[in-house]
């Protein structure tokens, strides 16, 4: 079977909904193109600015990326094949992720850019928003961990890819550092010169590009720098720069990083998408992976409901509300953005799994190319698809890596500068003690996880940090994207009491309650029983108590929507933004 057939029906289903979907979304939520949004009305050059659509799509789609459609549906591919996995991105992206995207961007907009925990407390409870930002909060740490641990294990050692094609992690770690000096001078000339984004696009994408080539060149090994005697050693010491990283540009202006580093993130993951995409197109590419491998995956885990989990951002992501509701929503110039920004992001976002799943479509099963991590394996496959340019193997891996490591940037510090806002929002101080308070607060808890010694597994082998978490974090960022859209369904149907929000909003979010519940379900429960015996046992491992406490939240979250939707109590339909000006007449 050809994978170009595959690839023009998954571009031509996403296409067509957007168009008919996305329109219909349109409608339904009423988006008024007239109606002045918070980025216009609370204007302050910090977090709030409007920015034209066509660069907040790249700001937005690089941040709400991150490794996920990556590494999930590689991972999901492996364990199940890729048919189960390629219905679900499709059918999970266009029905229940773009439209929990969509929903949370406008609800925001329509609460003065707040977060969606404040929509919860204006139309649930004051317990249920402390509840939703305790929730965030926990879930916002082990991102940053998981994600953390993975970027910096890419900046040590050396990966010996097959081929004579070997990764240098100082070469990683130099291309790394090398691109984000280019958002800042970028930011820069933006703000006190007459440079234009336009030209500053063309200007520093290119250069994005020459630092993937620089780096093997100025190779920054911070192990024979420092003198440090082993790996460890130094994946710590880039753990700690890594977070300062995070903790400076998450109080520094939008304007200075977040913008120009997610708008050249964006576009250069345009540019690896669009390579892929010829590589498709002229490769001639045959599908060897078996469709459909079983009910159970490699590692034992059932399809239901570990598929949906597993594969988080390419079909629906509870961390994409956060995205959505805390950044892009303070930059959304008019209303009806909100279609091609949120759901238009999200179905890109499906065909970015989609070519992260052909590269373990394109191999046999058991093939040398897919013994690696997903980053290993998203690597080879676009360098196989790189090659119909004639790119070198070497650099054609680099550029996939380095594409990688930056979805992870994007997803660190935009974390981070929204761990900010939920401890200024809890605190209530919005000064620069709140500011300073909520991002060393949100970079220090990491920290203490990652100086921690690594876990060992039954071999007595190490386990990467990263592992440890990355199960809890697939199956509570959908647990996040079932209280997102319960929270936008109880604010849908308080203010508009129409029978389509229970079809919309409410099937998706008992799906994603039902299917993330039970995976977290599934993988605490055994941590406390002996395996032995059979009886009771208190873990040490800290895991379990998270999965605990989560479930906990999200029971009381369900209570709490009970309890307002029982209510007869009807809201306004679009609450003033917090500042605004009223028009004349209003």
């Amino acid at each position: 079977m050809k994978l170009l057939p595959i690839a023009i029906g998954c571009a031509a289903i996403l296409v067509a909904a957007y168009v008919i979907y996305g329109r219909i979304l349109s409608r339904l939520l009423k988006l008024d193109p007239k109606v002045e949004t918070p980025a216009v009305t609370l204007r302050d050059g910090l977090d709030y600015e409007p920015i034209e659509p066509k660069f907040l799509m790249s700001q937005h789609f690089s941040a709400i990326a991150a490794a996920g459609p990556i590494v999930g549906p590689i991972a999901a591919g492996l364990a199940f094949g890729w048919v189960p996995a390629l219905a679900w991105i499709l059918f999970g992206s266009i029905f229940i992720g773009g439209v929990h995207d969509m929903t949370a961007l406008t609800a925001s907009v329509r609460h003065g850019a707040g977060s969606i925990a404040e929509v919860v407390r204006d139309h649930m409870s004051r317990r249920s928003f402390l509840l939703f930002l305790t929730f965030v909060w926990i879930a916002l740490v082990y991102i940053i961990v998981a994600f953390t641990d993975v970027t910096t294990a890419a900046f040590v050692g050396k990966q010996d890819l097959g081929g004579g094609v070997i990764v240098d992690g100082s070469a990683v770690a130099s291309s790394s550092l090398l691109y984000l000096v280019l958002p800042i001078v970028m930011g820069l000339l933006l703000r006190f010169t007459k440079l234009s984004l336009n030209m500053a696009t063309l200007i520093f994408l290119p250069l994005v590009g020459a630092t993937i080539y620089a780096g093997p060149l100025m190779p920054f090994d911070l192990q024979k720098i420092l003198g440090l005697t082993s790996l460890s050693q130094t994946q710590n010491v880039w753990d700690v720069a890594l977070l300062i990283y995070c903790l400076v540009a998450a109080v520094v202006p939008v304007w200075m990083l977040l913008q120009p580093r997610g708008h050249l993130g964006g576009y250069f993951l345009y540019v690896a998408l669009g390579g892929a995409v010829v590589g498709l197109l002229f490769g001639s590419h045959e599908v060897k992976y078996p469709g459909f491998t079983g009910w159970t995956g490699l590692n034992g885990q059932s399809l239901f409901p570990f598929l949906f989990i597993t594969i988080a951002c390419g079909a629906c992501s509870g961390f994409h509300s956060l995205i959505a509701s805390g950044t892009t929503s303070k930059q959304l110039r008019r209303e009806t953005d909100a279609r091609v920004i949120g759901y238009g992001s999200m179905l890109l976002e499906a065909m970015v799994a989609f070519i992260s799943l052909a590269c373990v479509m394109i191999w046999a099963g058991g093939s040398a190319e897919l013994k690696g991590g997903p980053n290993v394996i998203y690597a080879i496959g676009m360098g196989e698809f790189l090659e119909i340019l004639h790119i070198p193997p070497q650099l054609a891996i680099s550029f996939a890596l380095m594409a990688f490591t930056t979805f992870v940037y994007d997803t660190l510090d935009v974390c981070t500068r929204l761990g900010r806002y939920i401890i200024q929002e809890l605190t209530g101080w919005k000064d620069a003690k709140g500011r300073w308070l909520g991002t060393c607060l949100t970079a220090g808890v990491p920290l203490y996880f990652l100086l921690q010694p690594p876990s060992l597994g039954p071999d007595g082998k190490e386990i990467a940090l990263y592992r440890v978490f990355w199960n809890l974090f697939g199956a509570s960022n959908q647990l996040l994207a079932a209280l997102t859209l319960l929270g936008v369904t109880v604010w849908l149907w308080r203010t508009r009491r129409e029978t389509w929000v229970w079809f919309v909003t409410g099937l998706p979010c008992v799906w994603m309650y039902a299917m993330s519940s039970w995976a977290l379900v599934a993988m605490t429960y055994p941590k406390f029983v002996d395996p032995t015996t059979g009886g009771f046992i208190t873990p040490t491992d800290p895991v379990p108590w998270i999965g605990v406490v989560l479930l906990t939240l999200a029971a009381l979250m369900l209570i709490e929507a009970y309890i307002a939707l029982r209510g007869d109590k009807q809201t306004p339909s679009r609450p003033m933004p917090l500042g605004a000006v009223p028009a004349a007449g209003s």
